[in-house]
């Protein structure tokens, strides 16, 4: 896969710089190709005790860090969409905890996110288990460098809180007591909005999620953060999945844990990444990460890698800019994009993931 992506790239940097005069530069080509944000209704303000399922809700896409810590000026506002499953006997008289689910950057995979969200659900958990592509236009026929190039984790954190502030008009739901799970890009995501900028600037009249779970996000972002909510982060790894590097994924975890933050990890002997997937286990050769590098974010949002910015940018730069910022980036990043790990079904694994899971929720959710 990392061959692939060299020639894709390749390939666009060709059309680019023969099309710049055609389409109006290579902003032009790369707005021509993304793909149309879907015309759904406006989205509803507040819940009522029965609805589930499919739901709307507010949100925005930022794309990168920048947007989210300079204001937001340049957030396309956006409709996001997510299922939710109410558990039995969740009322206006008995709310419920709920758990907001976002997956990876594969997208909604079988065996997964609506595994979970039965499961939790049959354990007492409401769950919004959210699609943070489907509102960016991006679907399951969509090559997978289109979605993680055109939706980003930043998109998935706004979305998460986005669906923290619609379940907290919810009468069934107990909106002080929703937890953000993510898994892969999820996971990255879901450490992304402990940061309590993320926060003040996307929920300011929310408390927060009242914990966090990362299940195998990969651990290369430095986000510098120095404040969060203090809600506490549960850690799922394995030792055969390489796009976790487990001493920076400690790295990251510790510096969690040395602003108070309470961190539960938990790294699997000879497990693999997504052991939940239907999918056979495997090596997948093809399978694209990153390691070796470590992407840092200084006060603005602006990320550098071994001290060298990635892109510089306007803060009111458009979406389209942005887009075409991060393929440019793929070039000082070219050295650390490798491939091949370990992905698939692993039922041991799962059993004794989802148990911590569901004691780690326990013990920070229910009252």
């Amino acid at each position: 896969m990392a061959r692939k992506i060299g020639i894709g790239l390749a390939v666009v940097a060709a059309l680019l710089a023969l099309q710049w005069w055609w389409v109006g530069g290579s902003v032009g080509l790369v707005a021509g190709a993304l793909p149309d944000f879907p015309d759904w209704p406006e989205p509803p303000e507040r819940l009522q005790a029965g609805d589930a399922g499919r739901l709307h809700f507010a949100s925005l896409t930022p794309y990168d860090f920048d947007v989210i810590l300079g204001g937001l000026e340049a957030a396309v506002p956006t409709t996001g969409v997510g299922t939710l499953v109410l558990p039995g006997g969740a009322s206006a008289d008995a709310p419920v905890p709920a758990v907001v689910l976002l997956h990876g950057s594969g997208g909604i995979t079988p065996g997964r996110e609506m595994d979970y969200a039965e499961l939790l659900a049959e354990a007492g958990y409401a769950v919004f288990a959210l699609d943070y592509y489907a509102p960016r236009g991006v679907d399951p026929v969509h090559d997978y460098m289109v979605k993680v190039v055109a939706v980003t984790e930043f998109d998935a954190v706004a979305d998460a809180y986005g669906a923290l502030r619609l379940l907290g008009t919810h009468p069934a739901i107990d909106g002080e007591r929703v937890a953000l799970a993510g898994f892969s890009y999820g996971g990255m995501a879901a450490r992304i909005a402990m940061d309590e900028r993320v926060r003040e600037a996307l929920a300011p009249e929310s408390a927060g999620f009242s914990a966090f779970v990362d299940v195998y996000g990969p651990c290369f972002q430095k986000l510098g953060t120095q404040r969060t909510n203090g809600a506490p982060l549960l850690t799922l790894r394995g030792t055969e999945d390489a796009s976790n590097e487990l001493p920076v994924c400690l790295r990251r975890e510790d510096e969690l844990r040395a602003l108070g933050v309470e961190v539960e990890a938990h790294v699997f002997e000879g497990a693999g990444h997504a052991w939940e997937n239907d999918a056979p286990r495997a090596l997948r050769e093809d399978a694209p990460y990153l390691a070796g590098c470590e992407i840092a974010y200084d006060a603005s949002g602006w990320a550098h890698v071994d001290g060298r910015p990635l892109a510089q940018l306007e803060p009111t730069s458009s979406r389209p800019e942005r887009v075409t910022a991060r393929l440019i980036q793929g070039r000082p990043l070219g050295a650390c994009v490798k491939s091949g790990y370990v992905i698939g079904s692993d039922p041991a694994t799962k059993q004794r993931a989802n148990a911590l899971l569901l004691g780690f929720l326990g013990r920070t959710l229910v009252r």
